[in-house]
C-alpha cells in the first residue's frame, strides 16, 4: 500500500519523548480509505505510537474528503499539541486537515485553497438529486472545521468555497486560516510578521472567469455596434451571433432545462 504520510523521530528517549514530525505529501488517500478499515487504523496506530507534541508538515493538493475528515478528527483528539506547517500547498481536503492544528504556520511562498466538494455520479434525476444533497452535507461538514478555526460566518465561508479561493500566507492569516508565517532564523522555523514585506493576496477562479467573460462581451458587442454606425450600412444577414446573443441564448436554455 502506498502511503501519503510519513513519520520522523517516532522513537522516544529515556529522558523525554522525541520531537515527533509527520509529513503529509501528495494526494490524500491515493489508493484506499473510503469504506476501508485498514488504512485509517494504520494511521491511528502510528499517531498513538508515541507521545509528546507533533509538528505536521503539509504539501498536498488534496484528495479524499472522507480521509481528510478522519485525519482531522484524529489530530484534533490527540493529547499533545499539534502544530501544522504548510511549506508548499494545502488545497481542498488538505486545507481541512490543516485546520486541526492548534497553531497553523505557512511559508511565505505557500498557498492555501478552499473550494466546494466534488464527486462523480451516474443515474436518473433521483440519483443526481441524491448526489447534490450529499455534496451539500459534505460542504456543511467542511465549513464546520473552517468556522472553528477562523471564526468567520458560515455565509462568508460558503461564498469563499463557491468561488474556489486561493490565499497566500498573509491572506490566510488575515482571514484566520493560519496563525502566522514561517521564516528561517538560526536554522529553525518561527512566527514572523510579513505584512510589510508581502501583500495579502486572495484569488478567486470564478471571479476571474466572470470578469473575463464580461470583458469579452463588452469588447466585441461594442465593436460590432461601432462598425455599423461608422459605415451607416446595414449589416448583412448572417447566421453568426455575437457573444451577447450567445449568452442570452444560454440563459434561455438554462431556464428551460
Amino acid at each position: 500500500m502506498k502511503k501519503f504520510w510519513n513519520w520522523k523521530n517516532q522513537a522516544q528517549t529515556e529522558n523525554s519523548p522525541a520531537e515527533r514530525t509527520l509529513f503529509l505529501n501528495g494526494t490524500i488517500a491515493e489508493e484506499s480509505w473510503f469504506d476501508d478499515d485498514v488504512t485509517p487504523q494504520l494511521f491511528k496506530d502510528e499517531l498513538n505510537a508515541g507521545e509528546g507534541d507533533i509538528t505536521v508538515w503539509i504539501n498536498s493538493p488534496g484528495g479524499d474528503c472522507v480521509a481528510a475528515a478522519q485525519i482531522y478528527n484524529m489530530l484534533s483528539n490527540y493529547k499533545g499539541k499539534v502544530t501544522v506547517k504548510i511549506d508548499g500547498i494545502a488545497a481542498s481536503a488538505a486545507s481541512v486537515i490543516a485546520m486541526a492544528g492548534k497553531e497553523v504556520l505557512m511559508s511565505p511562498v505557500s498557498m492555501l485553497m478552499i473550494h466546494n466538494p466534488m464527486t462523480i455520479a451516474m443515474g436518473d434525476h433521483a440519483e443526481m438529486q441524491k448526489a447534490i444533497d450529499m455534496l451539500a452535507e459534505v460542504k456543511e461538514s467542511i465549513i464546520n472545521a473552517y468556522v472553528l478555526k477562523t471564526g468567520l460566518s458560515r455565509a462568508k465561508l460558503s461564498h469563499l468555497m463557491d468561488s474556489e479561493t486561493w490565499m497566500n500566507a498573509n491572506k490566510a492569516v488575515e482571514l484566520g486560516f493560519a496563525d502566522g508565517t514561517l521564516t528561517r532564523d538560526n536554522g529553525g522555523a518561527e512566527n514572523s510578521n510579513m505584512e510589510d514585506a508581502v501583500e495579502a493576496v486572495m484569488f478567486s477562479s470564478r471571479a476571474v472567469n466572470n470578469a473575463l467573460q464580461n470583458k469579452i462581451s463588452a469588447k466585441y458587442g461594442k465593436q460590432k455596434q461601432t462598425v455599423v454606425q461608422q459605415s451607416e450600412i446595414p449589416a448583412p444577414e448572417t447566421n453568426e451571433r455575437n457573444v451577447d446573443a450567445l449568452l442570452e441564448r444560454l440563459d434561455i436554455i438554462k431556464n428551460h432545462i
